[in-house]
């Protein structure tokens, strides 16, 4: 029994001497192919295959080794390309989420402009600059030295422009500064008091010849009358209608007016009609057009023919804080803006 259980052992022994050699001779030329990886990793890897060679095939091994490799590659990729899209995405979501944000501001600023502040005005095309902007330009275009016609050229159409800029201000201004209506004033007793008994001192002397005869006559201006003709003539066209004789009536309209530029016509007694010894004014001669025109006269009867045109004032002959046209100067603002003056005077509300 002995000897037949020694020779077996033996091949026992030499199988197992020939694998163990033949497995430290894979592991040393793989340690000599691989030369980069550790000492230690190649004798667990050793000790793996001799102690799988003896129970598994070494196909299922490898099909071991290779699936742990290939999951931990795919962990590798799958996390840096997740980073990728991450870092990608948050500068996409930046930059669509700035004009968006813009935009609602926007829209926000909008809507509340619109609700709670008044309308802005137009503006303007940028072919067309300002008459600022155009003498900016000009005063630049002078300091610079001008090297070439085309720069001559440039220059002169700068010139030209601002010089259309002023002329269509100016005629935008004229027009609305255009005055449509007459206002005809009375003279005696409205704008001012002449007596032939006064104080020198206080009055302005005007002598006159009647029949050969020189009168002298104290002339004393209404309050506020300087101030009063100042605004009716940048409003209306002013014209003194008096019944009064052109030899009195002259000197005093040029006492009122010493520069001519704000009185534009006179009429006295040889232009009104006598109706039984009262003089009655006709508007007609001053304006035609009834609609723009009317008259400030202390005396009712001077427009009994166009009653709807007459402004009545209480008649001034020494009241030292008379106010009377000062009273009046709110409401001839107001009028000068109607098409038909007669549709407000007809009221006879002021």
């Amino acid at each position: 029994m002995l000897a037949s259980t020694q020779p077996s052992s033996l091949v026992s022994q030499e199988i197992y001497t020939a694998s163990s050699n033949a497995t430290t001779s894979a592991s040393s030329s793989n340690s000599t192919t691989n030369g980069e990886n550790n000492v230690n990793t190649n004798n667990n890897l050793s000790e793996c295959l001799t102690a799988s060679s003896s129970t598994t095939p070494p196909s299922y091994f490898l099909l071991y080794y290779w699936t742990i490799l290939y999951t931990y590659i795919t962990n590798i990729f799958s996390k840096s390309t997740a980073r990728l899209r991450r870092h990608s995405t948050g500068e996409h979501a930046y930059m669509a989420q700035t004009p968006v944000s813009t935009d609602t501001n926007n829209n926000i600023n909008n809507n509340t402009n619109n609700n709670n502040s008044p309308q802005q005005p137009l503006r303007r095309s940028p072919r067309f600059k300002s008459k600022r902007q155009l003498q900016q330009q000009i005063a630049s275009s002078s300091v610079d030295n001008i090297s070439s016609p085309k720069a001559a050229n440039s220059s002169i159409r700068l010139r030209n422009n601002s010089k259309q800029v002023h002329q269509s201000s100016m005629t935008s201004t004229q027009s609305f500064m255009m005055k449509t209506k007459t206002l005809i004033l009375d003279l005696d007793e409205t704008l001012i008091h002449s007596t032939s008994r006064g104080s020198r001192a206080d009055a302005h002397m005007i002598e006159v010849m009647v029949d050969n005869h020189a009168c002298l006559y104290y002339v004393y201006k209404r309050p506020h009358v300087d101030h009063f003709l100042k605004k009716v003539s940048e409003w209306y066209k002013v014209v003194i209608f008096t019944a009064s004789m052109p030899e009195y009536a002259d000197p005093v309209i040029d006492w009122l007016d010493p520069n001519k530029n704000l009185i534009c016509n006179r009429f006295f007694r040889q232009s009104c009609t006598n109706r039984n010894g009262a003089y009655i004014k006709d508007l007609t001669i001053v304006e035609p057009d009834l609609s723009k025109v009317c008259l400030i006269d202390n005396s009712p009867i001077s427009y009994a023919m166009q009653q709807e045109n007459g402004i009545a004032i209480e008649g001034w002959i020494s009241d030292p804080h008379d106010e009377a046209l000062l009273d009046l100067l709110p409401f001839l603002d107001a009028l000068r803006f109607t098409e038909d003056v007669r549709s407000i005077l007809s009221l006879a509300t002021y």
